[in-house]
């Protein structure tokens, strides 16, 4: 029975199957309706990017093709339930929505666009000075909503064009000359709405020496009675001056003392260094060339010098000495005058060039660094009614590493009996300042008396107040303070004068003697020869007393050993400013040589050191007389001045072993040149 029920259920389930197929003509291509209900959904991301976000939407729709309603003609293909992207100007734009449903029928729908861009906000300029030009501007801004930045710059042209600026950006303007300018910044939208801001900045470049023309201020430059002077590109660039940019000069027909002025940013400094170097082409051999500074306010307070030049149309380095000028007087404005007292003519005969304008080094004797020298302390040391004053080497070390000091000793005499420091050329001496000096005493509370002297001589002698320091600390280094005020600077004082213990009789005990060091006025006094002296592969140089005085009264000399060691020992004496070279150089020294015939070789080298060190010629010359002074000349040939020459090298026998006898021991004395 169960059976017969089964088998009466499956024939009716096929029967009921089979109807159900017939009735499946709803689902043809036909009866699938087209997509309807198209639209999207616009999503405007508010940074004034112009950026919008499609969603399109629709019933029975499988895909969308989006035409965007701007000037762009592509199109975006997009899945149902997925988005697109694009970027809109500001602006109204119909959006057209194609759907596509499964049987290919398609619906469109066009959807408006209405854009309107935020004005920017919190707009700010950042706008700095160049750190390597001063005429240089580099802008940047930010802005909330910005899209981009418009920059003007307050140029001469009225119509300035913007300059565009990107966001995160900057952009860099240079100014043609000093001043005040007002720059403006347009934050921009990306449509009408705009936000602009200003700021003054101002553009500065002190003109002081040194002056090399490079990055130069041309306002500061003025002519007179038909000169001309102007910033050019170098015309005659080579080994001798590589500079881009030098100064032009043009004498033209006016007054024979037609020149040009430079204004300076503030006075030049010469209270250490009173020389002038500067390099400068001459068309022509012997001309001249005065070299004026000037007072800025007041035209009589002036000192000038007048040198010749080698002039045949080639860059030379001249030098020019200031070693008299009155210090206490302030100095602005430098003058130059080629050819005083000849009328120029505004030819190429009477057209120069200047550069590289420095202050140059001297030593307290007011005379070159360099040359002469003659391995003396650059001062006279004396001493009066019981006092003693000696330079000798430094024996208390501890705290202070000089070489050599002044050792002080009041014996029995005077109760003012001291010791005098005397310069060829005045001290260095404002109105008020202050004197510091390093002192060892054996006891603390010793008194100190300084004063200052003209060289008159007693009894008309005129001197400053005398001021007294006391010591604090025994037997250790110290330094002690003297304050000087009201001095009368147009005096010429030479003599430093120290009392030790003013109105005390002394001894020349321990007790009555002290060192000093490193006197700290604008005349510094340390104690120490000007050059610094070493040796190499077995040579050995020193300064030492002047035992060979027949024929050279000098006080102190040079002593060269050759010992064992390369063939090429020998010893270098080493300056902090540049061996003042010009071609052709020759130099003279006088040795004294336990021999005739001796070889003597000198070369200059540059700071770098071996094995890049750079070299003038190797030129050697040979003693003719044997245990007395004679003078030997070295001449080189041309010498490249553009080179720091820090070294001057001597040789004694290149080529030959030394044994370190007096054979090979020889004395050099005041080197000059030529």
């Amino acid at each position: 029975m169960n059976y017969i029920y089964g088998l009466l259920l499956v024939l009716l389930s096929t029967i009921a199957c089979t109807d159900d197929l017939a009735d499946l003509s709803f689902a043809s291509a036909e009866n699938i309706p087209a997509p309807s209900e198209i639209s999207a959904l616009l999503t405007v991301t508010q940074d004034n990017s112009g950026m919008v976000t499609i969603t399109p939407t629709g019933n029975n729709a499988n895909s969308f093709e989006i035409g965007f309603g701007d000037e762009k003609t592509e199109t975006a293909t997009v899945a149902s339930g997925e988005s697109t992207t694009h970027t809109y100007a500001e602006g109204s734009f119909e959006i057209t929505v194609t759907a596509m449903g499964l049987n290919d029928l398609t619906a469109t729908a066009n959807i408006p666009l209405n854009l309107s861009f935020r004005a920017p906000e919190n707009l700010e300029i950042k706008a700095e000075i160049d750190a390597s030009n001063p005429f240089k501007l580099n802008v940047s801004a930010t802005a909330d909503y910005a899209a981009a930045f418009h920059v003007y710059f307050d140029t001469s042209n009225t119509e300035e064009a913007p300059t565009a600026l990107g966001i995160d950006a900057i952009i860099g303007y240079e100014y043609p000359t000093v001043g005040d300018y007002t720059i403006k910044v347009v934050a921009l939208s990306g449509g009408s709405e705009t936000i602009e801001t200003t700021q003054k900045i101002t553009v500065s470049a002190p003109t002081n020496l040194p002056i090399d023309f490079e990055i130069f201020d041309a306002s500061v430059l003025a002519g007179f009675d038909g000169g001309v002077m102007t910033v050019i590109d170098n015309p005659s660039k080579n080994e001798d001056n590589n500079s881009d940019k030098v100064g032009q000069i043009v004498k033209n027909a006016g007054q024979p003392w037609g020149g040009n002025i430079i204004t300076l940013s503030e006075p030049i400094d010469f209270s250490t260094k009173k020389f002038i170097k500067m390099n400068v082409w001459s068309p022509r051999a012997g001309g001249k060339m005065l070299f004026k500074v000037e007072n800025i306010a007041k035209a009589e307070i002036a000192y000038e010098q007048e040198v010749v030049l080698t002039g045949n149309s080639a860059w030379e380095e001249v030098t020019i000495d200031y070693s008299d000028i009155d210090v206490s007087k302030e100095y602005q404005k430098v003058i130059l005058i080629f050819d005083n007292g000849t009328m120029g003519d505004g030819s190429l005969d009477f057209t120069f060039y200047v550069d590289n304008i420095k202050l140059a080094s001297q030593s307290t004797s007011g005379g070159s660094i360099n040359f002469p020298m003659s391995f003396e302390i650059p001062f006279e040391t004396s001493s009066f009614d019981g006092g003693n004053i000696s330079i000798i080497d430094n024996t208390k070390t501890d705290g202070n590493s000089s070489t050599k000091v002044a050792k002080l000793v009041k014996d029995a005499g005077q109760v003012w009996a001291g010791s005098k420091i005397t310069v060829p050329n005045v001290y260095q001496l404002e109105t008020d300042f202050t004197v510091t000096l390093n002192v060892w005493s054996p006891r603390a509370d010793l008194s100190l008396l300084m004063k200052f002297e003209d060289a008159v001589g007693w009894p008309n002698t005129t001197a400053t107040p005398e001021i007294t320091a006391t010591t604090t600390k025994a037997n250790e280094w110290e330094t002690l303070t003297f304050n000087f005020s009201g001095i009368d600077t147009s005096i010429d004082f030479n003599n430093l004068v120290l009392i030790m213990d003013n109105g005390a009789a002394g001894d020349g005990s321990d007790n009555y003697t002290i060192y000093l060091d490193d006197i700290s006025i604008a005349s510094f006094l340390d104690f120490e020869p000007q050059q610094a002296l070493s040796s190499f592969d077995g040579g050995e140089i020193s300064i030492i007393d002047n035992t060979k005085t027949t024929g050279n009264d000098s006080s102190k000399i040079i002593k060269l050993v050759k010992d064992a060691g390369q063939v090429w020992a020998g010893s270098k004496i080493t300056v902090s400013e540049p061996y003042i070279l010009t071609e052709s150089t020759t130099i003279k020294l006088k040795v004294w040589s336990p021999r005739s015939g001796l070889n003597l070789l000198m070369k200059f080298e540059d700071a770098i050191g071996w094995p890049n060190t750079t070299a003038t010629a190797e030129i050697t010359a040979t003693t003719t007389k044997a245990d007395e002074w004679e003078e030997l000349t070295f001449t080189f040939p041309t010498i490249d001045t553009s080179i720091d020459f820090t070294n001057l090298v001597l040789i004694m026998d290149n080529g030959a072993a030394g044994d370190g006898s007096d054979n090979y021991t020889i004395y050099i004395d005041d080197i000059t040149k030529l």
